[in-house]
Order: C-alpha cells, then structure tokens, then sequence
C-alpha cells in the first residue's frame, strides 16, 4: 500500500522528537528532530513551503516514517545526531566519523618523565596536552619541546640500558638523563619549563630562565649564559610564530565555505592560547544547503559524537550565527559537563583568529576544487587510453609487501574521481602461504576482497590495478573467475627492466595486450599515483605487523606469565635483554617470580639461545 501523508499526519503526535523517512526497500533516507513532530513532518508535504528540489525528490521517495518522542528538545538533538551517525542517511548532511584526536602525554611515573604521542582513551597517570588536529602537529610540537629544552625521546626501556649518549645529545636535541650528564633536578626543571610553555605560560618560563642567566653572566660563565640566552630567543620566536596569547584560553574555531555542490569546515584548535594548528572536512550531500546549516550538522555530529575522547573548550568560535544556538549550546554543555558558549560576532584577536579560519576555509576548498578539477581530466585519459565505453567511476589497486617473506600483507586501495577514498583502504594479514609466494599472497588478498563484496552486494571496482607482472595478473584473474566475476578489467601494473618510473608495462588482461603510454600521459600518472599509494599503504601496515611480531616478547609464550609478571621482570632488569641475561637466582627475586617459575625462563631463554 502507498504511503498516505494525509493519513499518517493525523495521527502523529506534536511532541518533540525524532523521525526516520524510510524508501521502498526500508532504507533510512533522511533524520531530523522536532520540537513538535507533527509540525514539522507535516511541512515536508505541503508544497508550498517546500522550495527545497532536494526535499521534492526526497520527498517522492518516502514510503514509511518512524517517529521518536523524546522528553525535551535537548534529548532529540542527541538522538538525531546518533541516528545519522548509525544510517548515514543520503539526505542527511554527514561529516567523517573521527572518533579520537591525538595528545600529548606526560608520564609522571618515572624520575625521569617524557613527552610522547598518544591517542585513544585519556586514562593513563600524568597529564595530557591537546587535543592536536593530527600526528603531524603533534610531532613537530615534539621535536619543538626537544629543541628548546632537551627533553628525552627515548622509551623506558631503552633509557633503562643506555651506557653512553645517544645521537640525540650530540645535536642538542636532550640533556642525556639516562647517563646522569643533568642531574635529576635541572631535568625536572626542563620538564616544568615544557610543561608551562605547553600550557601557554610562555612569559613564565622567560622570566624564570632570565634569572639563572643573569647568574651565570655575572658568574663569567659565559657559555652557560649563551645557552639560556639562546633559549629565550627560541621561545620568543616561537611566541609570535605561534600567535600566543596568554588571555585566550581554550577555543575551537570553526569556518565554512560552500563552492556549488563542494563546501570544507576548518576547524582551528586554540589551547592555552597556543595555536595547535587545523584540521579541514569536506561533508557529503550539501547539495542547496547553506553556511548555517552545515555548521549547525558539525557542530552536532563533533560534539555529540558518544564515542570521542574530545575535550570541548569554554567557547567556540563560528563563521555564521546558527538556528537554534542556545539549544546547541545547553546540549554540547550537557556532554562537557561545564558551560560552553558558541560565539559570530567577536573582537579584537578572536576576530583575527575568525578570519583567519575562514580564510583558510576558502582557499582549502579551491585547492580541493582544483585538484578535483586534475583528477577528472586524469580518469577521462585513462578511459581513452583503455578504449573504455563508459566512465572509470572506481578503481582498486592491490600489492603485497614483505621482508624476504615475514609478516607478509596485502592492500588494497580505493580511488574515486574525487580522489582517494580512504575510509574503503583495506589491508590484509596473509596467512598459511609459503614464505615469499606472492603469487599466493595476491590471490588470497583478491579472494578474500571480492568474497565478501560479492555477499555483501557491494558496489564492484570497474577497473582492478595490480602492482604486478603477468603471473600476478593470471592469480587474479583465476580467483575472479572462480567467483564469476569476468566483466571487471584487470590492468597490471609491471616495472620495466630499469625500474623507472614513466617506463612500466601496462598489460590488460581482458584482451592480454600491452599497452603503449606516454611518459607524460595523465593517465599514466593517474595509475603511477594509485600504484604507488597502494604501495605505500602495504608497506606501512607490513612494518606496523613486523614491529609487532617482532616485539613480541618470549615472555608472553612462557605459561604463568601473565602482563603484571611481565610488566615486573621487564621492570625490574630494564627490559628483555636484562631478562635474559639474568641467572635462577636474580629471577627468583623478582615478585611473583618463584623457583619453578624462574627456571622455566630460564631454560626458555636460553634454549632459544
């Protein structure tokens, strides 16, 4: 039976809530919220309020509607936002789902602490500094903290065994703490000037190094003064680059530019009045959606995300008023736990900062714009190139990577006119093959790629890249076969005799040809970019299974050892190596090491020996 809006509207309810429009196939379509439901609904089916093109086709497609009543306004923001994030619905305006931001983390369990990058949930002893847009900003904060105040880098473990300075010293890069050249109390000093200049209490840390400078001078230890003196230039340089401002505090700020069907939010981070750096979105189904509204959507899915680690900051600055603010601003303080207040119209510095944001907003989105612009005449020249009838709308490419056959992995990556489409990478543990049979490698990656898209009823690539010659290709094509996939081209990728870029040999297996490319062709560069991004994907993830297998401690074989033993034993000696050297005796003393405990490491270490 057809849906009856007339009917379905008389008895809906006007209190706040949720609704859910459904398609034929009972797909969720689109969901909003509603201070009174029956309002609301009802004007997506008078036309006369419906200016929307967008909201007439969505409309015609509505066969079902599923309501929520909630308490208050507050709890539909909440639920609305959740639902959107479960249905991904094609109407809704929907931002990538980035459920953790990296720290900075400060361990307080050791004499002798470090700073080190962290991400995930923020329950460890010590402090955290943060939240940075990406493990670049964190990173250069970090070789930051070491050039200006020496700071060590190096993990426990390996400050633990270390007999003289490593590398870093000789730079100037650390003080050396793990063979006593600073003595404990300088070091903690460094740790509380880097602490202060990360909480934006830059004039402080100044003024407390003014004075052991002026000590040395007048001391004629010129050279210590030179030193500090040197330092407080670096940090005065720092305090104008960084734009630091003792009285702003810890704000968001948030941009919105719109190009047609395009639009970016940048979104810059201000802790302790210290520039973290931007982090830029790029949300789908903006088609006729304004700067309010898409603002309102981030806002609601940044915030409201259940499962971010986020810190929300006091204010948050935004580019245009929004509907609603201060129902925004009661539910995002709800989840803080504190008084949040979003802000347009500001002065001064806040001012500055605004525009600065927007700005960027703008020019990241030509950038994107004209990239995108590249990339489209890029797959328009690889469909001339391989005589295709119909557009190349997606592309696969899959290569193994591995060290002489350990931790071998497989990846596949995914391209779009757009570019990249890095939520659908996927990579792959190669398992029960010979060492160093890619040829085994490849055809378990495309079985187990295509397996589960055809039970899926996923959308298939129209064109699958292999970083491969012949042999690669024939694996590939059996695997597909089997799966009764024979329409999909496969187009392998070879490097030629002199490995060259611009010289490869491209072989079509469809039609088993080689095909002639110009080393300028775009199209050539198009399957060079996506080849060497699937590379870069493999390699990446093959290094990350290696360091684990790798560090896999022997200890974690031996049965009683559970991570509280371990964590004692690697304590105690000062890592693994300490551990292995160590005699029945030594073991024993450790606690919750018995005598018949003792000797089973013993015998297992040094049977591996």
């Amino acid at each position: 039976m057809p849906f009856d809006p007339k009917t379905y509207l008389k008895t809906l309810t006007s209190l706040p809530g949720v609704y859910c429009m459904q398609d034929g196939q009972g797909q969720v379509i689109y969901v909003g919220k509603a201070k009174n439901l029956k309002k609301r609904v009802s004007s997506y089916f008078n036309r006369s309020q419906s200016d929307s093109s967008k909201t007439q086709v969505m409309v015609k497609q509505v066969e079902n509607i599923e309501v929520t009543v909630t308490h208050t306004e507050n709890e539909a923001l909440i639920l609305e936002n959740n639902l959107i994030k479960s249905y991904k619905p094609r109407y809704n305006i929907l931002f990538r789902d980035d459920k953790s931001y990296p720290y900075l983390y400060l361990s307080t369990d050791h004499d002798y602490p470090h700073f080190k990058y962290h991400r995930g949930a923020l329950r460890g002893k010590g402090k955290y500094f943060g939240p940075y847009p990406g493990a670049g900003s964190v990173r250069r904060t970090l070789n930051l903290l070491q050039k200006l105040f020496m700071i060590r880098s190096c993990e426990d473990s390996v400050f633990a065994n270390r007999s003289r300075p490593c590398l870093q010293y000789q730079i100037k890069r650390c003080s050396a703490p793990c063979v006593d050249i600073v003595s404990k109390a300088d070091y903690q000093r460094d740790i509380q000037h880097a602490t202060l200049f990360l909480e934006g209490k830059n004039d402080e840390v100044i003024k407390a190094l003014n004075e052991p400078m002026q000590r040395a001078s007048d001391a004629l230890e010129f050279e210590v003064a030179a030193r500090l003196r040197d330092q407080i230039r670096s940090l005065r340089d720092v305090q104008e680059k960084q734009h630091i401002s003792t009285d702003a505090g810890d704000l968001d700020i948030i941009a919105c530019a719109i190009n047609g069907n395009h639009a970016c939010i940048q979104l810059t981070i201000i802790r302790s009045g210290l520039n973290l750096g931007s982090r830029s979105y790029y949300p789908q189904n903006i088609a006729e959606q304004s700067e309010t509204e898409l603002i309102n959507a981030f806002l609601s899915q940044f915030y409201l995300n259940p499962n971010s680690q986020q810190k929300i900051p006091s204010e948050i600055l935004i580019s245009h008023n929004i509907d609603a603010i201060r129902l925004v601003e009661e539910v995002i303080s709800e989840k803080a736990k504190k008084k949040i207040k979003l802000k347009s119209k500001v002065r001064g510095e806040r001012a500055k900062w605004l525009g600065m944001t927007q700005e960027n907003a703008d020019l990241t989105l030509k950038h994107k714009l004209a990239s995108n612009k590249s990339q489209h005449k890029r797959f328009d020249a690889l469909k001339e190139l391989l005589s295709f009838k119909e557009p190349i709308e997606r592309m696969e490419c899959f290569d193994i990577s591995h060290t002489q056959g350990e931790s071998t992995v497989g990846s596949c990556v995914v391209f779009g006119p757009d570019g990249p489409m890095n939520s659908q990478y996927r990579q792959f543990n190669i398992k029960n093959i010979t060492k160093g049979d890619d040829y085994a490698a490849m055809g378990q990656v495309i079985r187990r790629r295509y397996t589960r898209l055809v039970k899926e009823d996923a959308k298939l690539p129209d064109l699958i890249l292999i970083d491969g010659g012949k042999g690669q290709i024939g694996v590939a094509k059996k695997e597909l076969d089997e799966l009764q996939i024979r329409h999909i081209p496969i187009l392998g990728v070879a490097k030629g005799p002199s490995r060259k870029p611009g010289l490869e040999n491209l072989i079509l297996a469809l039609e088993n040809k080689t095909i002639d490319c110009d080393s300028a062709s775009p199209a050539l560069h198009l399957i060079q970019h996506i080849r060497d991004e699937a590379h870069r994907f493999a390699i990446t993830a093959h290094r990350q299974r290696r360091k684990k297998t790798r560090n896999r401690s022997t200890l974690e074989d031996i049965e009683g050892i559970g991570n509280k033993r371990r964590q004692n034993l690697i304590k105690h000696f000062g890592g693994l190596q300490g551990v292995a050297k160590a005699g029945i005796d030594d073991l024993s003393n450790v606690p919750g090491i018995d005598k018949n405990l003792a000797q089973k490491i013993y015998e297992t270490f040094h049977n591996n020996l």
